[in-house]
């Protein structure tokens, strides 16, 4: 993938802030647009179109999660990676489950920072846009047979928990709050609430055995899995 051709809209008032991510990202070959409010923001997006969004929440006028709202009724979808100072769990919960793909908080370590732009911009760009296989670290995953392997051995599911592994697995790198799970899994057969999430979650990491290393808890939010962004095909 060739980076200068991936355009990140970082959105952020404090100027200093602002310059050292603009000047981090453009150090990595990335095309970088600057915007100090969300209104200034939204007037550049009408002409441009950016790959990613860096967005603060406490902006001035229009705050971040409103900007999210916003960008719902304009039609744009561009990745959000939300940095910003409000660190509580309700915080990091409502700004994903406004819009956000991932959401970093202040202060933070700048390859830290520049890591999770990189998976954001890497699942972006990834191909095809609906997996149908998953192989990496001895785990293979069949997503139209539903069929599960661990080092040549099949393994056997709920349909809950195998709908959990596959929706994590496929937005692998993104953390999924507890309500977002359940909207995604919950279909026919499949029967999910807040309360169980973690009990099928448990069930899951069981079967997997040490492979469940690879799929985080994120206190008091939810759950994330890691990998190798290229695993999928």
């Amino acid at each position: 993938m060739n980076l200068h051709s991936l355009k990140v809209h970082v959105v952020e008032d404090e100027f200093e802030i602002r310059e050292l991510m603009a000047l981090h990202l453009s150090r990595q070959g990335y095309s970088v647009t600057e915007s100090g409010s969300s209104e200034e923001a939204i007037e550049k997006m009408k002409t441009q179109k950016f790959d990613l969004l860096i967005l603060d929440w406490m902006l001035p006028g229009m705050s971040g999660v409103e900007f999210l709202d916003r960008l719902k009724t304009l039609k744009l979808n561009p990745r959000v990676l939300m940095v910003t100072a409000k660190s509580e769990p309700q915080d990091i919960v409502f700004g994903l489950e406004k819009g956000a793909d991932d959401y970093l908080t202040k202060p933070f370590d700048p390859s830290v920072f520049l890591a999770r732009v990189k998976v954001l911009l890497r699942r972006e760009g990834q191909s095809p846009t609906n997996p149908q296989h998953f192989e990496w670290a001895g785990l293979k995953l069949n997503f139209d047979a539903y069929e599960v392997y661990l080092d040549g051995q099949q393994l056997h599911f709920t349909p809950s928990e195998y709908k959990l592994l596959a929706t994590l697995i496929q937005c692998q790198g993104r953390v999924l709050t507890r309500d977002q799970l359940i909207e995604r899994v919950q279909g026919e057969g499949i029967s999910v609430t807040g309360r169980t999430v973690d009990t099928h979650i448990f069930g899951l990491r069981k079967k997997l055995g040490a492979w469940a290393d690879h799929i985080d808890t994120i206190r008091g939010i939810g759950y994330r899995f890691k990998s190798d962004l290229n695993s999928i095909s």
